[in-house]
């Protein structure tokens, strides 16, 4: 049975009308990154408008772990319309016989302790594994490909004003953790190089820090660390400053993006997906947190060890969205409704 918040959430979006879902009638999707928040995500979106609007999409899930598989889509393994694709992304070839008419490559590492200890395998999963996600795409011909960036593909940006498209910063690249970062600006340039090559037609979405109902119980980047400890009443640990300002986006006003791009995007360019309003430092995020959900039992503390490879350098960034908000689209949810329907979903479980 689904989780109520986030059958709610997926439901009050198709409700909506924003997206034309009928173009995705009787169409075939492969989403890597199955097991992964937005893959996910956009598969029960998918799954869910089936049920409602019966439009038979069918889609092909890409994931590395059966058993992790099984846990997320247990109560949708009856249902027809899904079907699993068992790849290692970057180390085995991708063999899919039949027509697809849509890809959604969500797949990528998340965890920094993977990318600081196994930088080689980050790089090899992000541009093995883009690559030949988009020969998939080019042998099928597909209507569109959209690709899963990051906005920390932008670095360290030393500008002012919000943060466009076209402003790309620096990147330090004897910094293990940078295999994520600088592997997301390889795999856009991929996509560049197949749409100018071969007029694939393909998109990338650069992704702000997106949360909400649908996270993983193994999450433990920071936005769930804070809600974690606020559900226990436990202090909030910053292991840095927290001067880095972060770019935050409720989970289905990204799910609504990336269709919206599916459907809308321009063909060789990449777009920030992001809430303009889910604007702030780590430091003052935290201390929301422990203000409105910890009912007074949390208090944010700084424990910064003298060298720590795990986390970003700061950051001070603002990403403008003006260019997807040109398709029509729009985000709706801001940053402590975001953190009160996330905390919803972790405690109904």
């Amino acid at each position: 049975m689904e989780n109520d918040i986030l059958r709610d959430d997926i439901a009050s979006f198709i409700k909506e009308g924003q997206i034309e879902f009928t173009k995705f009638a009787n169409k075939v999707f492969f989403i890597t990154g199955a097991t992964g928040l937005i893959g996910s995500l956009t598969i029960r979106t998918l799954l869910y408008l089936n049920k409602v609007e019966k439009l038979n999409i069918k889609i092909i899930a890409g994931i590395r772990n059966e058993e992790k598989a099984e846990k997320i889509y247990r109560s949708y393994l009856p249902d027809k319309a899904l079907s699993f694709y068992k790849v290692n992304l970057g180390v085995d070839k991708i063999d899919i016989t039949g027509k697809i008419d849509f890809i959604i490559h969500a797949a990528s590492t998340t965890s920094s302790k993977v990318m600081i200890n196994n930088p080689v395998e980050t790089i090899r999963t992000a541009v093995g594994g883009t690559r030949d996600v988009l020969e998939l795409a080019r042998k099928n011909n597909i209507e569109s490909m959209l690709y899963i960036s990051s906005m920390e593909i932008y670095g360290q940006v030393f500008k002012k004003n919000k943060i466009l498209e076209s402003d790309l910063g620096y990147i330090d690249l004897t910094n293990p953790r940078s295999s994520y970062s600088e592997g997301k600006r390889m795999c856009e340039m991929l996509c560049t190089a197949y749409y100018t090559q071969y007029g694939l037609n393909v998109i990338a979405a650069r992704l702000a820090q997106t949360f909400g109902p649908g996270i993983l119980p193994t999450e433990n980047r920071v936005f769930a660390q804070f809600a974690k400890s606020a559900i226990k009443g436990e202090d909030i640990v910053l292991h840095t400053r927290g001067l880095s300002e972060g770019n935050y986006i409720y989970t289905m006003d990204a799910i609504s993006a990336i269709f919206v791009l599916l459907l809308k995007g321009k063909n060789g360019e990449a777009y920030n997906v992001s809430n303009e309003n889910n604007h702030t430092t780590i430091r003052n995020m935290a201390k929301m947190v422990a203000e409105e959900f910890s009912g007074g039992k949390s208090r944010v503390v700084v424990d910064i060890s003298e060298v720590n490879w795990g986390y970003a350098p700061d950051v001070k960034m603002w990403l403008d969205n003006s260019k997807l908000k040109s398709l029509g689209w729009r985000a709706d949810i801001g940053l402590r409704e975001s953190y009160n329907r996330m905390i919803m979903y972790m405690k109904q479980g």
